[in-house]
């Protein structure tokens, strides 16, 4: 992929669903930016607002909120992933 959409994923260090998402993201060829909410308490109550979901990872490519590791694992084997990765770049 030429420019990669730009991906952001609130996560925490220990969370096996964020590192599983961070290596599928990887395979693709896309570094994810992330915010790491167990370091940062503010942005947990900031990701909570903007998703309403409580649970890590959650995943951002360009402005579409995708949800989490299952979610962006969904969209990989139904093969719409690589379209979004293309759109939001």
């Amino acid at each position: 992929m030429g420019d990669a959409a730009r991906v952001l994923m609130y996560c925490t260090r220990i969370c096996p669903y964020c590192n599983m998402a961070d290596q599928l993201l990887a395979r693709k060829g896309v570094k994810a930016d992330k915010i790491l909410v167990d370091e940062l308490p503010d942005q947990r109550a900031e990701m909570v607002r903007i998703t309403g979901r409580t649970t890590v990872p959650q995943i951002f490519i360009g402005t579409t909120h995708v949800g989490g590791y299952t979610d962006l694992a969904e969209l990989e084997r139904s093969g719409k992933l690589d379209a979004l990765l293309a759109s939001q770049a």
